[in-house]
């Protein structure tokens, strides 16, 4: 296949995180995390958010969101998030799977984002004993509109989940990409706005597979292990997933990888603005373009061999890689600027 906008799952291991998970396949290790190469992972993480943190690893994002809401939250809590978060569309009831029944209750908001006051409204809306208590604000990091929310907007969200005494759960499949277009440390965004675990996207990123929960708040993470065993979610060779996080942490190719998927939407997103037929539906803040295109120019782009999706009603989504070319993203305009005329 060659290279596509359809996901930024589609793409290859980064050169790095193969190297260390190929370094792992040395000599017997302990199995389920009990070796150096989990260890370690786990102390760079401290050292990228500047705090103490507790770390674990799961094999895909639906585990990593729906275990860590588990931890925050009994049966007869809600958890509030955007009407467009990936926990609420694509994640197949899993977070009301492992809380045994949460309800997620939805806030509009523009630009894929939670705001103080919807979650307010939502907070206010009942609060008797018929109806689930409010327990956790959900944010997904990149938003699933592919823009982010800046350390103020966290710090005002924050400021209301605290004042109601909700904990704040992080869906960051695309944290890296956050982190990159906003130029700040990870814990401004995260445990210094108030966020209480962050589910950090891996295989997004460069990894084979894999994502980290990393719990800054250390007594929501009592028992987690059990959680990630009851669940198949404890790999046996651990190794294999920490050790790719290894290469991803070392020299901070986590962040090069996710510059280079942005600065490739940015390039897209800017080669499309000069195409009349389209409109570029959100601003372009990470490695996510969302464009209208007529029907007509889309099937025939399909048909050339382009591969991307319609999204959430928002459009046609093109989704940009840590290893997507420049070529690439030229041969894709060219096209489309030929079947736009």
């Amino acid at each position: 296949m060659t290279q596509q906008f359809a996901s930024d799952n589609i793409s290859g291991i980064c050169p790095q995180a193969m190297q260390t998970m190929v370094s792992a396949n040395s000599g017997h290790v302990s199995s389920y995390g009990e070796d150096r190469y989990t260890a370690e992972a786990c102390e760079q993480f401290r050292t990228l958010f500047d705090t103490d943190c507790d770390v674990y690893f799961v094999f895909n994002g639906t585990a990593a969101n729906a275990l860590a809401l588990a931890s925050l939250c009994q049966s007869y809590h809600s958890i509030i998030c955007h009407q467009s978060a990936h926990v609420e569309t694509d994640e197949c009831g899993a977070p009301e799977f492992f809380t045994h029944g949460a309800k997620l209750l939805q806030a509009q908001g523009e630009l894929g984002k939670l705001n103080p006051q919807g979650i307010e409204a939502l907070v206010h809306k009942r609060q008797d004993i018929h109806y689930p208590k409010p327990k956790v604000v959900s944010l997904t990091q990149t938003t699933e509109c592919s823009t982010i929310y800046s350390p103020e907007q966290l710090h005002a969200i924050q400021q209301v989940a605290a004042k109601h005494q909700l904990y704040t759960h992080m869906d960051g499949a695309r944290f890296a990409n956050a982190v990159a277009s906003l130029d700040v440390a990870p814990a401004d965004i995260t445990w210094r706005a108030g966020v209480d675990v962050l589910c950090f996207g891996g295989s997004k990123n460069g990894l084979a597979i894999g994502e980290a929960v990393i719990f800054f708040n250390k007594q929501l993470s009592e028992e987690f292990a059990y959680r990630c065993k009851q669940a198949g979610q404890l790999a046996s060779k651990m190794r294999f997933m920490s050790s790719q996080w290894q290469g991803l942490l070392t020299n901070d190719v986590w962040l090069h990888n996710a510059k280079h998927a942005n600065a490739m939407a940015a390039r897209l997103a800017q080669g499309l603005a000069n195409i009349e037929q389209l409109e570029i539906l959100f601003p372009v803040e990470a490695n996510g373009v969302f464009v209208q295109m007529p029907s007509a120019v889309k099937q025939a782009m399909h048909s050339k061999g382009w591969q991307f999706y319609d999204f959430i009603g928002a459009g046609s989504r093109l989704m940009c890689s840590w290893d997507t070319q420049p070529e690439t993203v030229d041969a894709f305009l060219a096209d489309l600027q030929q079947l736009s005329r």
